[in-house]
């Protein structure tokens, strides 16, 4: 899971930053469903990365 949000957050162009993102979300989800981490945590996570990706130009 960390990867992938360094991922995302080292991507320059939105479209790849975009592409990531969705894959994070993902993992981040499971993650979350198997208790791993909770579930707001996840939802803070999937946040911070959504605006990251927004601000991208």
């Amino acid at each position: 899971m960390k990867t992938r949000v360094k991922k995302v957050r080292a991507s320059n162009t939105k479209d790849e930053a975009e592409t990531l993102f969705r894959e994070a979300v993902s993992i981040i989800d499971s993650i979350a469903g198997k208790g791993i981490i909770h579930k707001n945590n996840a939802a803070n996570k999937k946040s911070k990365l959504a605006a990251h990706v927004a601000k991208l130009a």
